[in-house]
């Protein structure tokens, strides 16, 4: 019996119900942190010590909850060979493509104090790329494992994500960009995850080796954003020293307790189906 199009329509949103749920929570964090520099000046302070605690929590949940499930799905060898890549992708786009500025503020003119300038369609195209691949991890991490292991990708990204928009739409306000654009540019680099997530899925990515490469590649790509480009914040600002250390702490502390929920769930999954095969 042939089923109506719009009956696999529902079940599919009904499996994927939480996903969805994930990528519209991103989508507005997204849009939210990009309309920040519109309304709010955020202090020095403050960016500092929220840098400090997304790079522990991204670098936790790369080393405690990504790279044990890739290596679990596929060779060793392999998984660390797209750990390098994953790392080696954002590395050269952040070199190439400067897309990363925390130090933005109204009275800075086309540079961060750093070597290069940066331009607004760089970080847009740079962000964007960023956005497709924390896409594809959360797919991969919801292919593996449902929610259990996509929380963790998903805490990272809807943490990290607020700052890409606020970069973006605070360099095109120095940029001098008409506010239309702005808001269209805020809107399309906010649809980044949501894209990354679809190709994921329908690419067919369902073997073990594919998701192993992709949850290999996001743990390199989270360990390269946080190692090069958040917690160096660490060493750039001795004045602020034991609360940054803290912060880097805390976020490390956040992503113990979510690989400790999702080692706590598959153990229970494991004791249900131990006792459901003893019963049969």
């Amino acid at each position: 019996m042939r089923r109506n199009p719009l009956f696999r329509i529902i079940t599919l949103l009904e499996r994927f119900s939480m996903l969805l749920l994930f990528c519209i929570l991103i989508f507005i964090a997204s849009l939210l942190g990009g309309a920040v520099p519109l309304f709010i000046k955020p202090t020095h302070r403050r960016i500092q010590l929220a840098m400090s605690f997304i790079g522990g929590v991204m670098a936790g949940v790369a080393i405690l909850d990504l790279l044990p499930e890739a290596l679990e799905l596929g060779e060793t060898k392999a998984v660390m060979l797209w750990l390098l890549a994953g790392f080696l992708t954002i590395f050269l786009l952040e070199r190439f493509l400067p897309s990363h500025c925390h130090e933005v503020g109204e009275q800075e003119h086309d540079s961060c104090g750093h070597e290069h300038k940066l331009t607004w369609v760089g970080a847009f195209l740079g962000l964007s790329l960023h956005s497709v691949l924390a896409g594809v991890a959360l797919g991969a991490a919801w292919q593996a494992g449902g929610m259990p292991i996509a929380l963790g990708v998903f805490v990272a990204i809807i943490l990290h994500k607020p700052f890409d928009g606020l970069t973006l739409v605070a360099m095109m306000r120095i940029a001098k960009v008409i506010r239309s654009k702005v808001l269209v540019a805020n809107v399309v680099f906010a649809f980044g995850v949501p894209v990354g997530v679809l190709f994921f899925h329908f690419s067919g990515g369902a073997s073990h080796e594919l998701v192993s490469a992709a949850l290999a590649f996001s743990a390199g790509m989270f360990l390269c954003i946080s190692l090069s480009d958040l917690l160096p914040e660490l060493q750039f600002h001795g004045h602020d020293r034991i609360s940054l250390t803290l912060s880097l702490i805390a976020g490390l502390g956040c992503a113990w307790g979510i690989s400790s929920m999702h080692s706590h769930d598959e153990h229970s999954d494991s004791h249900v189906e131990s006792s459901t095969l003893h019963e049969h």
